[in-house]
């Protein structure tokens, strides 16, 4: 009979403490950034240039939400 993930949390890992389960969270995590690194697809990081466009979207916002200069505080 096969276990499913869901089964497995609920009988076994739900079960842990906190801190174990954080324990074994750093595990799994660990273990997959150790083997698996290739599987991390690099398209999906960002360039410097879509860092800009952020800070530049921001701004943009920060401006609407803050529409008076401070020289208008007369």
């Amino acid at each position: 009979m096969s276990t499913t993930i869901q089964e497995i949390y609920t009988q076994v890992i739900r079960t842990l403490s906190p801190a174990e389960r954080l324990r074994l969270a750093t595990l799994i995590l660990n273990d997959l950034v150790q083997h698996d690194a290739d599987l991390v697809d690099q398209r999906d990081t960002w360039t410097e240039q879509d860092r800009l466009d952020l800070v530049a979207v921001s701004m943009r916002y920060a401006e609407t939400g803050y529409p008076e200069s401070e020289d208008s505080t007369q």
